[in-house]
């Protein structure tokens, strides 16, 4: 396609509104690396100032706009006061190359670049989809045991993919189909079923769905590599056989340190494809090396709506847990707020947490009220309790019989479980800074190597990811995950629980023996105005009972039928005195002599 056929694009300028758009045509000419060149023409308006940190990111921009106001082909405008103009026609690299000089902003030419009827100049590149821009991780760092990314990538502004078997010929926007059947006739002796899957996800990912404009990340030397894709698919015969699909980018001049990341861009960057979608994370990607402040100067210079809150500084929003006050300490009746605040900080540090103790010592009710106090309501916490036939199936995903609402008819369907959709709710966009929590009641009452499966990983390394039994996906559990266990240890002894599990949880521990337990009860009955008898008997009960993992919890006596006539009998002889018959059964122990009512007042005097 000619120049010629191209129509006119036209960039409207930041504030611009008294000034004419700038004009451009699209060249049939490529640079060397196969960017796709873009002509200005003579009399467009540039602005007269730049984002302060502009020399920072884009440095080849920069320096081509000072190159120009010192030949005097940007010079100052008589036509529009305050502004720049171009003197004569101007070639540029890439349409976004001349954006960039022309706004002294970062600006993505392939979707700011318009025709008068207000079409992307994107829309009119060949076998490209249309759609906003998106970015990309491809892998070059160890294509066949060579780091392409230095070696070809950065100095020759490229990615590319191997295709080493893919016959010539093949053409960008070629359907997944027509990619299915090339692969297989390619690959058929030296790929296995899933490599060859696989394969076609990537290079359909490569030709057919990247476009220009759109962002692409490497990793190379412990280091992200950002980029922007300026040209179409090319595919050609490398002398290595390792770059046989290219396309052209414009690289930042540095890349950021790996280790200096966002979480969440790390959990993305450790799936093990060699193409990857980024849309998820594209906030972040947008916002790397620069200052809030840059990231507003940047938004002023494309004229952003200042009452929209830009994406990237809302996924800079930080996680926080408020830290338990005064008023949570009175209403939970713990004895000091210090208490409650080491408890924040051990979620905060381990993002998981198991509170264990014999039964009655209020341990559900606890976790529930302090996830929803640190998560900002109930809306953020779910519950769920193991038992003995719980399962990964139940917990995160598996096939499960559903039937069709229309045909009636049972099949079994990929169904999520309570984990995989609080994972999925806490990651949405604009709930990452917000906390989650699953409250895993009875938590040793399941076999927790069968339930929790490949997350078992993801507990201790949450910027990772991992691929999913039955769905498939790459998963990684979100940074704004909680997780509190409960554990009755009169059960099962907390020895019992494998080393993988307790090195991924912090352990506290809720007993009649230790604070905030042993005076639970006294300062509840204080509240209410009742008599603290109670309390004692449960003090002297619990003096006689030799094992902790059996000592009764306050909760038994904290319920209102306690305290109707009889209630204190009837709950002692129903409910407490049935735990310590099962705890000495077959010892001869007189249960009723030894921790009846009687018994224990009697001893109180």
């Amino acid at each position: 396609m000619a120049a010629h056929e191209y129509p006119e694009f036209r960039l409207r300028l930041p504030s611009g509104d008294g000034v004419e758009r700038a004009r451009g045509v699209l060249l049939d000419e490529t640079g060397t690396n196969g960017s796709r060149k873009f002509l200005v023409r003579a009399g467009s308006p540039a602005r007269d100032h730049v984002m302060p940190s502009l020399d920072r990111h884009f440095k080849a921009p920069s320096r081509r706009r000072e190159e120009l106001k010192a030949q005097g082909v940007l010079a100052p405008s008589s036509r529009w006061p305050g502004w720049l103009e171009l003197t004569e026609d101007v070639e540029f690299g890439s349409p976004s190359f001349a954006a960039v000089v022309l706004v002294g902003a970062p600006r993505n030419g392939w979707e700011e670049w318009r025709t008068e009827d207000d079409r992307p100049l994107s829309d009119y590149m060949t076998g490209v989809r249309p759609g906003p821009s998106r970015p990309w991780l491809v892998r070059g760092s160890n294509v066949t045991g060579l780091d392409l990314v230095q070696r070809l990538w950065l100095p020759e502004g490229r990615v590319t993919l191997p295709a080493s078997r893919l016959r010539q010929g093949v053409e960008q926007g070629i359907s997944k189909d027509a990619l299915r059947t090339l692969v297989q006739e390619g690959y058929e002796s030296t790929a296995t079923y899933s490599q060859k899957q696989q394969l076609v996800e990537d290079l359909h990912a490569f030709l057919s769905r990247m476009k220009p404009g759109d962002s692409v990340c490497t990793i190379s030397g412990g280091r992200l590599y950002v980029g922007e894709i300026t040209g179409e698919a090319e595919q050609s015969e490398s002398e290595d056989r390792r770059s046989n699909l290219r396309r052209p980018v414009e690289w930042q001049p540095a890349g950021f340190p790996y280790d200096d990341l966002p979480e969440e861009l790390q959990q993305k960057l450790s799936v093990q494809h060699d193409v990857v979608d980024l849309t998820s994370v594209q906030a972040h990607i947008e916002g790397l090396g620069l200052t809030d402040q840059e990231l507003v100067e940047e938004a002023e210079a494309i004229d952003r709506d200042p009452s929209a809150e830009l994406p990237a500084l809302t996924a800079r929003r930080e996680l926080e847990l408020p830290h338990p006050t005064d008023g949570l300490a009175a209403e939970l009746l713990v004895h000091e707020t210090a208490w409650l605040r080491e408890v924040r900080d051990l979620l905060w540090d381990e993002r998981q947490l198991v509170l264990y103790g014999p039964p009655g010592t209020g341990k559900t009710y606890l976790a529930l009220k302090l996830a929803e106090f640190l998560g900002g309501g109930p809306e953020q916490v779910k519950l769920v309790q193991f038992h003995p036939s719980y399962a990964y199936e139940d917990f995160f995903e598996g096939f499960r019989p559903q039937e069709d609402p229309q045909t009636r008819e049972v099949a079994f369907r990929l169904t999520a479980g309570p984990l995989r959709e609080l994972a999925d709710l806490a990651s949405r966009e604009g709930n990452r800074h917000v906390p989650h929590f699953l409250i895993i009641d009875e938590i040793n009452r399941a076999n927790l190597a069968k339930v929790f499966g490949e997350l078992y990983f993801l507990l201790e390394y949450r910027n990772k990811s991992v691929r999913l039994t039955y769905s498939g996906d790459d998963f990684a559990l979100p940074p704004n995950l909680f997780v509190i266990g409960t554990m009755n240890t009169a059960d099962r002894s907390i020895a019992l629980v494998d080393a993988a599990m307790r090195r991924r949880f912090a352990f506290v521990e809720l007993s009649p023996r230790t604070e905030p337990t042993s005076g639970l009860l006294r300062r509840w009955l204080a509240r209410a105005g009742r008599d603290g008898e109670p309390a004692d008997l449960l003090d002297a009960l619990n003096s006689r009972i030799d094992d902790p993992d059996f000592r009764i919890g306050p909760s038994y006596l904290m319920k209102k039928g306690v305290y109707r006539e009889g209630g204190l009998e009837r709950t002692w002889r129903t409910k407490i005195l049935p735990l310590l018959e099962e705890h000495h059964y077959g010892e001869g122990v007189e249960v009723e002599k030894r921790y009846g009512l009687a018994a224990l007042r009697e001893s109180l005097g």
